[in-house]
């Protein structure tokens, strides 16, 4: 298996050194062609202008490196756009498209930069970056409950405006308020509410996207099966996704936050085993979490396993302590532990600011803190033994690995009562949580980032016994190539896009590589893990 993933990781690399001798030479001409038509068919032809950067322009890297999260994609090895287009209007898009059809460009399309695997700012093949970070309006509606927000603004934006009008409604989205809505919603979404209400995905009502012919199209002009398809079928797909409407969920005035921290001498070991039974069978007001690190222990030199649980209630703490006291008292919460406060006090809180911070830290685009990682997914539906534990921590206290990190979510509640196939987010019922495997480190060069991706394969690998088969489920917002990819060039077979694709969305892949076919057959919006056409088979 190890010489299996190394090698399909190598791909896109060796594929990177055959093309770059093929069209370096040609790069040049290419997007200069590219510009000139971009001229012709826009509107706005002097303003639009401003909007786009070649490698010549001084604000070239600027815009480009703004939206990176992950410095593993930010190196001079790096493959890097021939032009970056950032759109003010839907016309600006479609001018895109179109010239990057007619020049052979391939497109890839960045809403706030957080992909996993860099797929929205990096390509192999001469490509033209649509950053949509000026489209970040949004228009929330009191009386209806309901939200339109463009596909670049981030989850901190839409908490912000939210809370600017109410203080009693939400949107059940993720935890990290830097992450783009349009690539957050494109993959299904989760986070606090997920068992209260559903995934992101499950709370969209409408859309406007622009397809491969240029075409404006809302969920009423494009038919009900592409708006299943936009709706976690993953993005750069089926087309830009411009704005989503959303529906705004009721939550109450009060809610209450704990987070209760146990090391391996205080018995972690014992109470993350006994969460696995407790967490999914819950009230699904209540979504606790369980976050495992290592840390430093008290005695010098030495690491020890530290079990987090942050938890939200909704509800005040009076009523949260007699349901701990009932289904979980072993992790011991008492009054002390609890922090009541309003829901977008819970989005800073869990966001990791203080509790005195002002809620204009939402509108920050940067994140806290960034640093090369690579993460991987799975998903559990029998309880792990203990011994399956101890394995993971002896192997997170390896020397020589900076920060591993294991975040168990906890599925139950609403995340049970909506089908797999409602939309293309196909892990439901049957599941007691999902896990990610998150490993960040600073050293840099070649040779750590090897040692650190080699170590985040094992440990999957060590843990294949405990988790779902046939297959290994997985979820696309934690994007990983190793799990399989499309060709880089040519076309991709139903059976080999299969690999991956069945692992994401189960047998609502079938329905996406129809919906691909309808919508997009030539396969003009494309990377190493979008739904491939069956016309490309």
């Amino acid at each position: 298996m190890t010489t299996c993933l190394s090698t399909t990781t190598m791909l896109p690399f060796l594929c990177f050194l055959l093309f770059s001798f093929l069209w370096s030479a040609s790069a040049h001409t290419d997007h200069e062609d590219f510009l000139q038509c971009l001229s012709l068919y826009s509107e706005d032809s002097n303003s639009f202008s401003k909007l786009v950067y070649t490698p010549n322009n001084s604000s070239y890297l600027h815009v480009l490196q703004g939206s990176i999260q992950n410095s593993r994609f930010n190196t001079t090895a790096t493959p890097k756009p021939l032009v970056i287009v950032t759109p003010m209007n839907v016309s600006h898009i479609q001018a895109t498209i179109f010239c990057s059809q007619k020049h052979g460009m391939n497109v890839r399309i960045r809403s706030g930069g957080h992909d996993y695997e860099g797929l929205s700012y990096v390509s192999v093949l001469p490509f033209v970056i649509i950053d949509l970070i000026n489209l970040r309006a949004i228009n929330v509606d009191v009386e209806n409950s309901t939200a339109w927000v463009q596909a670049g603004a981030t989850l901190g934006e839409l908490y912000y405006s939210i809370a600017e009008k109410s203080g009693t409604l939400a949107f059940p989205a993720g935890a990290c308020p830097t992450v783009g809505a349009g690539g957050h919603l494109s993959g299904g979404g989760y986070g606090g509410l997920m068992r209260k209400y559903g995934l992101a995905a499950d709370n969209i009502i409408d859309a406007q996207l622009i397809d491969a012919k240029g075409r404006i199209l809302d969920r009423a002009s494009m038919g009900e099966d592409l708006f299943w398809a936009i709706r976690g079928g993953g993005g750069n797909t089926f087309g830009v996704v411009v704005a989503w409407k959303l529906k705004l969920v009721p939550v109450p005035h009060t809610v209450t936050f704990f987070s209760v921290l146990r090391s391996l001498e205080e018995n972690a070991t014992k109470l993350i085993h006994r969460w696995q039974y407790v967490a999914n069978k819950l009230p699904e007001d209540l979504y606790i979490t369980a976050y495992i690190t290592k840390i430093n222990s008290s005695q010098e030199g030495i690491s020890t396993i530290l079990a987090e649980f942050p938890s939200l209630f909704l509800g005040e703490a009076d009523r949260l302590l007699p349901l701990m006291q009932e289904n979980f008292p072993e992790l011991g919460l008492v009054k002390d532990d609890c922090t009541e406060m309003s829901w977008v006090e819970f989005v800073l809180y869990n966001s990791g600011y203080s509790s005195n911070s002002s809620l204009d830290v939402l509108l920050n685009r940067t994140p806290q803190y960034i640093t090369n990682f690579k993460a991987k997914s799975d998903y559990v539906k029998k309880p792990m033994p203990e011994i399956a534990f101890e394995g993971i921590w002896k192997r997170f206290l390896k020397v020589g690995i900076e920060t591993p990190r294991l975040v168990l979510v906890p599925y139950g509640g609403k995340m049970d009562q909506i089908s797999e196939s409602s939309i293309p987010f196909a892990h439901r019922a049957g599941n007691l949580y999902k896990i990610q495997y998150l490993l960040l480190w600073n050293e840099q060069g070649k040779e750590a980032s090897m040692r650190h991706i080699a170590w985040i394969r094992r440990l999957y690998s060590y843990t294949a016994p405990y988790v779902s088969k046939n297959p290994r489920e997985a979820y696309i917002n934690y994007r990983d190539l190793d799990i399989g990819m499309n060709n880089i060039q040519g076309n991709t077979s139903y059976k080999q896009a299969s690999i991956w694709g069945r692992k994401y969305f189960k047998n609502n892949f079938d329905r996406l590589i129809q919906v691909k076919t309808a919508v997009d057959p030539d396969n003009f919006f494309r990377n190493e893990q979008s739904i491939p056409p069956l016309s490309s088979s």
